[in-house]
Order: structure tokens, then C-alpha cells, then sequence
């Protein structure tokens, strides 16, 4: 009896190690239907069953971090950039450059870690608002955009958080000063980037200061009445950033996968949500890198001062107006 019960516990080991080898656990960021969407391509193209989670990028990397003692996920792709760097000076990820890579920019791919695609930060507005096209940030501070201005949360937004840092970076006082006046305006800082746009599509305030443009880009074509404004005096891109941590059990699942995402198939996907796709043969239903005025800054630095930032912000936004 004891020889059977152990033959099958012994089965029942090498049967979970099986499932586990033809099983790809890919924790992602949003957009929901783009992960859908790679995941259902993957398995129709490798056979490989995804086990996916969907969420924002600050949860996905809270349940990463929940999970050191028994970790699960094989691939992770987040909507901040910032994360990769984190992880990568921790020692935390493993080195793979996929070979689709090759005409992803430097500027969006590392030994660790490479872009899915990438989103820009802009200013939307809603058209029947009544209120005047902002053409800068700082115009936001203005009279006429009194309690009309949102802003996602940087402590909850990667990409809010990299907007705050690539303007930081341009011209620290100034933009210190510029927050301060539009918390003087009555500006909101509701939560992420989805608490922010909402208001706006609902007419209850009229301007999200640092949108995430696919996103509103995707309201636009559903017909809703809201506009994209790519500030003349700069703007922040948001790459989303694709990576396999050393825990990885399936590594070679997940490095197909990668592969898979910055195949042409992956990346009509990426084109499809409205989305810069990461390679740069791969054009765009929407404004790309070379057409906007992109705020460059060393996001390895930034990422080392994010908690200091993060704060700041949060202490300038509590204040009273």
C-alpha cells in the first residue's frame, strides 16, 4: 500500500511538472484585448496553453512581489517602463534578446527587457466642454480650465509617473511651479489612468492633463466626444516593457513568447488598439515616435528618485489650493 501511494504521488509530480512545462503563465497590463489577443495567437501558434493576468501594471507587479517565496509567472509585460529598470537592478531578470528585436530601437530594448509597443502622454479634452484647445501644459493653469482638470495618479500610473519625471527633468522649477498653480486651479488626482479619463468622457470636468493617447484615441473612434493634444512643448513617451524574471519555470515558452510579440502577427495586434508598435518597419494607425516632440531623460536615474518624486507630488496635490 505505501509503494502505491508513493508511485502515485511520484505520478502525480511528474503529471503537475508536465502541465507546468506546456503551460505559459503571462501576468499583463492593459489593454485587455491586446493580451487576450496575443495570448489566443500564441496558443493557436505554438500549441502552448497561456494562463494570463490581466490588470493594472502596479497590480501585476504587487502580485510578482507577493509571490518571491513561490513564484508563478513566466513573462510579464507592464505599461511602465520604469518597473523593468527596478527589477533589472535588483538582478531580478533573465538576459534574452529575441531576434525580432533587431529593428526595435535601441532606445526602447536592453539585454533584459524590450518594448511591447509604446503610448505617448498627451492632454484630451472633451469637445463639447466649451473650453478653449489647450496648446502647452502649463496652459491648464489657465482661468478658463478652473475645477475642469484631471490627472491620473503617478503614485498609481506608470505612465502618469514617467510624464512627471520626463517634465521634471526638462525644467525642474518650473514644473514644480506649474503644479502648484494647477492645484490652485482646483486640478483632481482621482487615481489611475481610467478615474482620470472617466469625469472627462462624462462631462463633468472637461481635460485630462497626461492621458494615456491610445486609450483616448480608442474612445474617439467609438464615436465619444473627446480630442487628443500633443503638447508643442514636449511630451513623454511610455513604452510598455516585456520581460522574463529569473524564477521563470518555462523559459523557453516565454522567450517564444517575446518572440511572438515582436513577430509582424504580434505586432498588427499591437497596431490594432492604437498603439506605437515597437519596431520601427511596423507603421502606426496613429502618430508615431517621429512625428511627436518627445522629452528625453535618463529613466535609469528618474527610476532611482521615483519614490522621492512620487511624494513631492503627492505632498504639492494635498496642500490647499
Amino acid at each position: 500500500m505505501k509503494k502505491f501511494i508513493a508511485a502515485l504521488v511520484a505520478g502525480m509530480a511528474i503529471s503537475a511538472s508536465a502541465q507546468a512545462a506546456d503551460t505559459l503563465v503571462v501576468y499583463s497590463a492593459g489593454p485587455k484585448p491586446l493580451s487576450a489577443a496575443l495570448a489566443k495567437g500564441f496558443e493557436a501558434k505554438t500549441g502552448t496553453k497561456v494562463e494570463l493576468f490581466q490588470s493594472t501594471a502596479g497590480k501585476i507587479m504587487a502580485r510578482y512581489q507577493s509571490e518571491k517565496a513561490n513564484p508563478h509567472v513566466d513573462v510579464m509585460v507592464s505599461a511602465a517602463w520604469g518597473h523593468a529598470i527596478t527589477l533589472d537592478a535588483k538582478g531580478e531578470l533573465m538576459a534574452y534578446t529575441s531576434p525580432n528585436a533587431a529593428k526595435v530601437p535601441a532606445s526602447l530594448k536592453t539585454d533584459t527587457y524590450v518594448a511591447q509597443g509604446a503610448a505617448a502622454l498627451a492632454i484630451a479634452y472633451n469637445t463639447k466642454s466649451g473650453l478653449p484647445a489647450p496648446k502647452k501644459w502649463s496652459d491648464l493653469t489657465k482661468a478658463a480650465y478652473k475645477d475642469q482638470v484631471t490627472m491620473p495618479d503617478p503614485s498609481s500610473s506608470g505612465s502618469a509617473l514617467s510624464l512627471l519625471q520626463g517634465l521634471v527633468n526638462k525644467d525642474e522649477a518650473a514644473t514644480w511651479d506649474m503644479f502648484a498653480k494647477l492645484n490652485k486651479n482646483g486640478m483632481i488626482v482621482p487615481g489611475a489612468n481610467k478615474a482620470a479619463l472617466t469625469p472627462v468622457l462624462q462631462g463633468a470636468k472637461g481635460v485630462v492633463f497626461g492621458a494615456v493617447d491610445y486609450i483616448v484615441l480608442g474612445s474617439k473612434a467609438k464615436g465619444e466626444s473627446i480630442e487628443v493634444v500633443y503638447p508643442e512643448d514636449g511630451t513623454v513617451l511610455a513604452p510598455r516593457p516585456m520581460f522574463i524574471p529569473k524564477t521563470a519555470k518555462n523559459v523557453d515558452a516565454a522567450k517564444a513568447f517575446i518572440d511572438y510579440v515582436l513577430s509582424e502577427e504580434g505586432q498588427a495586434m499591437v497596431v490594432k488598439v492604437l498603439l506605437m508598435p515597437a519596431r520601427s518597419d511596423i507603421k502606426a494607425k496613429r502618430p508615431s515616435y517621429d512625428e511627436l516632440n518627445i522629452i528625453e531623460f535618463d529613466q535609469v536615474e528618474a527610476a532611482k528618485n521615483a519614490a522621492a518624486t512620487k511624494k513631492k507630488f503627492a505632498d504639492m496635490m494635498a496642500a490647499k489650493g
